[in-house]
Order: C-alpha cells, then structure tokens, then sequence
C-alpha cells in the first residue's frame, strides 16, 4: 500500500465510524559518503518513514501512528487514536477545514545523478582540502543528501502531497599555523547537488578557519559587533520560541500582548517564507494543510505576528499563519520553515569585533528572560580592516536589548541549516559587552 492510499484507507474507515481524522504521512530516504584519506570510508543509505493520525471524538483529541501501512495496522492505528481521544478530558478539539491542495515536486532532478559522481563530491573535497599544508588532520570531508515525501488528508477537506529535499557537503578538519591550532567547519546545502562545487566548499573553509589562526586574547569590554551570518542565526536559534502562539498560549513568551509594538530598531526585519525560491525547507501546506505564505513576524522593528496553526489561532483569536509542524510520531505543534533576517543597505566594518562562531547556544541562552553568554570566536576589526583574530571571550547581554540596538544589515543573504534553517546577511548591533582577558 502507498502513503497516498493509506490515509485515502484511513479516511474511509473514520467515516465509517464517525469520527473525524487527519492522515500525516511521511517517507524520508538519506544518502551519506564520507571520504577519509583518499578513499570512500563509509556509504550510509537508510529510508524511513510511517502515518500517523490525530482524531476527533465528541471534541476529544487523540494520536497514534504506524511504521507499518497494511490495513491491519492502518486498522489498529485508528482505533489506538480512538481510544487516547475518549482519555483526554478537554472536549475543544476540531479539524480545520481544508481544500484540494494538489501535489508539488519542489527538487525535481536535483537529488539525481549516478552514484559515482556523488562520490567523487565527497572524494573530492578532501582532496582540495589536504591541498593546504596547514591542515592537520580531516576529521570529515562527505556529501550527503536528504529526500521528503510528504501526504496529508483530512475529513475537513484536505488533501495533497508534495516532495522536498537538499543536498550538502561538509568538512571538518583541523589547521595549524606554529603553536596555534584551530579546529572548524564547512556546511555548503542547496536544493540541487549540482549547485555543490567540492573546491569553493574547500576554499571557503580554507579561508574562514585559517584566518582564525594566530588568535589573540580579545580585552574585555563593550564593543561594535559585527556577526556574520550564520553566527546571527545560531543567536537567533533558541529565541525563536518567542514568535510561536504555542508558547503565548503557554505564558513563555514576553512578547505576549505586545502585537503592533516596538521591539527593536528599524533595521530589524524578521519574515518566514515557506516559498522562497532560494529556500531549503519551502513546503506549500503545513501539517494541517493550511497553504503556506510569507509571514512577516518583525517588520522594522515592529512586533506584526507570531506564528500559529489552527488551534493556537483560534484560542489567540487570530487566523492560522499556516506554521502547524508535527511528524507522523509526533503532536500537533508550531514552527518556521525557511527563518529569514531582511537584508538592508549594507553594514561598513569600522571599529569592532566580527563575530564568526559561537558555541553552547542552547545552554548559555534563556528564551524566557532573554539573556545570553556565550562562548565566541572573531576578528579585530580596526579602522575598517581586520587587525588580528581574537579567542577566549564571551559575548553577554540580553536578546531584547540587542534587538533594539541592531544599527544595520547586510545587503546580501547566506543560507544555513545547521541551527535554524533560514537566512541571514551580517548584522551590526551597538555596544554589546565583551568578557575576554
């Protein structure tokens, strides 16, 4: 049986029995190749996947799910989901209504090609990588790629599927110029492998990691930050539960109640789009079906939406923005697709530190009052030039002041997944403390 004719199986039956049902179905399937010291060290191919349910009995909500998709565990699935729904207690559960939404392919021949030419993307830049005689050690140096089939019904009328996936290289090594020793990173992702290039990913490692060699201990004190992109959105990672209508509903928010306030300055504008041509984890519905669009949760510094799916929509007395998340295992819940800082006139590096890493995010922020410290690694800069490379600090304050102290953004955007899936150009942010030696 397919995921399209098991929860076409799964609507029949709930009507059969007067209950009201939503079918989430997903099929993922993940290659990984992975070079070390000029020979393919490991090929990992895996395919996964499974249904899940959520039903509505007199108001009760209730899930299960299945790996397997025979009528027999179609059958149990139902009735499991069934019996957790008569559990619950509260009786205000509903299903949106729906529409035909039509089935979307958003990768088509990206992922394809024969097996020999995605090996040679991992082979490859290892080899480019070891070029460089400051390289220690390559502790990774692979290609991977990730594919998603994705069907949804509903008894409210929803119906429809689409494919998504992304293909990535990624290099871990160490460098070393003298006594000073440097381990770092390259994630290059895009939606078609053919846009992977092994000796640009080489480069760009080659030249992000190496200019960290020969760090100086950063004096504390408060300084202009300049955080490049993929460092802002590692800062930006674990406050994004602000903008979720889950977490207002939940009083975990302190942007609760502030809709059409001032939160930062001008030059902070923050949008989700689902539909981004340039996007990595574009969907056309949520897991509800409601069709996703662009949302705009900050637009110049003003606080215009969080982001709902039905059920926090109706309690909040507002309309779903269609960010409803959950996998076939899993419950209902809210969340972005593609996160994207607006790009703005440009930022000019004058006097200040460019922040290009930061570690422990998750555990040296707090999403509900706002304050962080984190370890960080980044550049001197002086009279508009980088001075020298500079380690051993941190960088401390609060989300909600630095929000209000952005004073520019870049014009130009780049792409992650690594985080927070979204997209960043560098933000300068005003006197932000420092704590080094």
């Amino acid at each position: 049986m397919t995921l399209q004719e098991a929860k076409t199986y799964l609507l029949e039956r709930a009507r059969e029995r007067g209950v009201e049902l939503e079918a989430l179905a997903t099929k993922s399937r993940e290659l990984s190749l992975s070079a070390r010291e000029g020979d393919l060290e490991e090929i990992t191919a895996a395919e996964r996947g499974g249904i899940g349910v959520r039903v509505i009995v007199a108001g009760k909500t209730g899930y299960a799910y299945s790996e397997d998709i025979s009528p027999a565990a179609l059958d149990w699935v139902l009735s499991e989901a069934i019996e957790n729904a008569e559990l619950q207690t509260e009786a205000d559960g509903f299903l949106p209504a729906g529409s035909q939404l039509g089935r979307s392919d958003l990768i088509g021949e990206g992922l394809s090609a024969p097996l020999e030419q995605k090996k040679r993307l991992a082979l490859d830049l290892e080899r480019e990588v070891r070029q460089d005689e400051r390289v220690q050690q390559v502790a990774s140096a692979a290609y991977s790629e990730r594919e998603f089939q994705t069907e949804l019904a509903s008894s409210g009328g929803a119906d429809g599927g689409y494919r998504s996936g992304y293909a990535y290289q990624m290099v871990n090594a160490v460098m070393a110029a003298g006594e000073s020793v440097k381990q770092g990173f390259e994630l290059k992702v895009a939606r078609d492998l053919h846009a992977l290039d092994p000796a640009s990913t080489a480069q760009e490692f080659l030249r992000r990691t190496g200019r960290l060699l020969g760090a100086r201990d950063l004096q504390s004190g408060r300084y202009t930050a300049y955080f490049e992109p993929a460092a802002f959105l590692t800062l930006l990672s674990p406050f994004i539960s602000l903008w979720s209508g889950k977490e207002v509903l939940e009083g975990k928010s302190r942007l609760a109640g502030r809709l059409g306030e001032k939160i930062a300055s001008n030059a902070f504008t923050l949008y989700d789009d689902p539909n981004h041509p340039e996007g990595l984890m574009n969907a056309p519905f949520d897991a509800e079906g409601t069709p996703t669009r662009k949302v705009y949760l900050v637009r110049e510094g003003v606080l215009e939406s969080f982001m709902h799916n039905s059920v926090t929509a109706r309690k909040l007395n507002a309309e779903s923005t269609g960010h409803a998340q959950r996998s076939y295992k899993g419950v209902l819940n809210v969340g972005p697709r593609n996160l994207i800082v607006a790009p703005g006139q440009g930022v000019e590096l004058r006097d200040g530190v460019l922040i290009t890493d930061l570690m422990g995010v998750h555990a040296g922020a707090n999403p509900i009052s706002g304050d962080f410290s984190l370890q960080a690694l980044g550049l001197k800069i002086e009279g508009g030039e980088v001075a020298y490379p500079v380690e051993n600090f941190t960088i401390s304050g609060n989300f909600f002041d630095l929000l209000e102290r952005i004073v520019a953004t870049g014009s130009e955007l780049e792409w992650s997944v690594m985080y927070l899936a979204g997209a960043s150009p560098t933000v300068e942010v005003a006197e932000l403390a420092f704590a080094g030696a």
